[in-house]
Formats: structure tokens, sequence, C-alpha cells
């Protein structure tokens, strides 16, 4: 009895694409089950069958799409990513589409994640960039009173990982905007700080392009008659959604930051430019001084009283060096020097 309960917890080999798929009875894992398993388990009453797929082949998902009659245009759209994130109802079955997001060498990479939902199954493809749902799988196995929910649960627990990683990842961009604020208070952006600013600011655009369309989906998710979802569970549903709007909340406090970085910086930027300009012209307007009276005595005219001047020379000398200091003076007074 011990070897058998041993062979069927032990994980079949699926070949790439299939990172785990397991039946459930009770809130408790009965064993590890073949695709060509899963419809028979899925039908047992009180049974639940989770699948997870990562980037799996069309071959694969033909496989899966044969145990639980999943419609054709889901199958397709989940063998394909770039997909907008949504909700769709397929005769008893939703077919969920969600955006992921991951921080990899300081930028935010995004992935999706489909999901496919209904009476005794779900099956997630995993496609780009996400942290593995392995962490989520051990949560819900440790705790079986919760997991004893069934399909809704699982659900829900997805949802809930996914919305906990924006989080993960905001913290990563609040601390280097942070960084960037502390800077434009106090000197003007380098050419790669820019950079990094617009980055952020576009980063941040498409995470909130990600991130408002759940909320949709999690307020249908409270109300659909597609799955049997309980009171319990639908308080959980509405949970997500209250995380989901304090991302967007958080989403939209950092864009706001670094909206007035950037204009601090132009700000910053043009009030440089005005103290260069200052000084440049004070600089012109002094030297226009001793300019001008040269271009006046360098005309070569006979008839020119001055040249006659046994102290015209030094006097010239005195008066260009007087009015010089006199402008220098007053422009150092007045700052732009």
């Amino acid at each position: 009895m011990l070897d058998g309960l041993q062979k069927s917890l032990s994980q079949p080999d699926e070949g790439p694409g299939v990172i785990n798929s397991a039946a459930y009875s009770g809130g408790h894992r009965v064993a590890n089950i073949a695709i060509e398993e899963a419809g028979q388990w899925a039908e047992r009453p009180g049974h639940v069958v989770w699948i997870g797929l990562l980037e799996p082949s069309d071959s694969l998902l033909r496989r899966v799409q044969v145990q639980f009659h999943l419609h054709d245009l889901a199958i397709e759209d989940a063998s394909h990513a770039h997909q907008r994130p949504k909700l769709e109802h397929y005769g008893s079955g939703l077919f969920i589409v969600t955006r992921t997001a991951q921080m990899i060498e300081g930028r935010v990479a995004f992935g999706e994640t489909h999901i496919f939902v209904g009476k005794g199954y779900v099956v997630s493809v995993r496609h780009g960039a996400s942290k593995t749902y392995a962490p989520v799988r051990g949560r819900c196995e440790a705790n079986p009173n919760q997991l004893s929910h069934g399909e809704d649960f699982i659900l829900y627990a997805i949802l809930d990982f996914i919305v906990d990683n924006y989080m993960d990842v905001l913290e990563a961009m609040r601390e280097e905007v942070e960084i960037i604020e502390d800077i434009v208070l106090s000197e003007a952006l380098t050419k790669s700080e820019v950079e990094r600013l617009y980055n952020l600011r576009r980063d941040l655009l498409r995470l909130r392009n990600a991130v408002l369309p759940l909320v949709d989906v999690c307020r249908r998710l409270e109300h659909t008659e597609h799955l049997a979802v309980d009171d319990v569970m639908r308080h959980q549903f509405r949970d997500v959604t209250d995380h989901i709007r304090r991302v967007q909340e958080e989403i939209e406090a950092l864009r706001e930051v670094l909206d007035f970085a950037f204009e601090a910086s132009l700000m910053t930027g043009q009030a440089q430019q005005t103290e260069i300009s200052r000084k440049l012209s004070s600089g012109a307007a002094i030297l226009a001084v001793p300019t001008a009276i040269a271009g006046i005595y360098g005309m070569n005219f006979k008839n020119m009283p001055e040249l006659d001047s046994r102290y015209g020379y030094y006097i010239v000398l005195v008066v260009i060096a007087s009015t010089c200091s006199f402008l220098f003076w007053r422009f150092r007074k007045a700052g732009w020097l």
C-alpha cells in the first residue's frame, strides 16, 4: 500500500512544458498524474486537477484541450503571448489572461499567465517573465482547509500571487525614484539619469496598463455564474481587487513623483542655462568697453585731437580699466558673475 501511494505521488515524466500536474481531494494532494489522466481525475466527485505549464508547445496544449474540452479560440490565445488581460466564458469554463511583471537587471520585464478554470480543473500557462508558482502551490498544500474550496481557491491564490509580485516590482522602482528625487533637488540630472527617469515612466505606464484590466476581471469573478464560487471566496476575490487598487494608487503616486522630477530637472537645466547666459553677457559687456575704445582710436584718422595729447594713452588705459572695474563690480553685485 505504501509503495502504491509513493508511486501515485511520483511525478510522471511529461517532457518539457509541464511543471506540475496533480490531483487533489479534500485539500490534499492524492496523486501526481499524467496529462492523459487529467480528465478522468477531474470528473471524480470532490477532486480537482491543477496543472502548471511553462511556455508549452502546441501539441502539449492540444493534449490538455482534449482532457478538459477547452475551446479552440482559448487554446489559440494560450499558445501565443501578447494578449490583453481579459476574462472570457467558453461553455462552462473560464479563460483568464493576466500580465505578470518581474524586475530583471534593473528593468521591468513583462510576461503573461493564461488560466483555464472549470469544474474540477485549473490549468495555468506561463509565458515570459514571471516568478515560479511553486510557492503558490506550496502554500495551498500547506493549508488544506482553504485548498478544499477547490478550483476557485486555486484561482484566487494565483491571482493574489501575481498582484503581490506587482508590489515587489513597485518597491524596487520606488527606491530608484527616491534616488532620482534626491539628485534632482540638489543638481541637474545627467543624460544617463534622464534616460533612466524616462524608462521608469514608461515602465510604470506599461505596468498600469497591465494592472487596470484585472480590476474588471476580479469584479466579474465575484459575480460569475460559470464557476461555483462560495461567499467566502467571493470576499477573497474582492480582497484581490482591493490589492490591485492599492497597486494602481502606488503607480499613480510614483508617476507624479517622476513628473515632478522631470519638471524640476527641466527647470534646473533652464536655470543653469540662464546663469551661463548671464555670465557670458556680463563678460561680453565688460569686453565691449576696451573693444569699442580701441576700435575708435584704431581708425587712423589724422584729425583726432587726442592723438596729439602727451598723456592720452595713459588716460585711455585708466578710462578702460575704471569702466571695466565698475562693470565687473556691478555685475558681481547683481549676481551675474
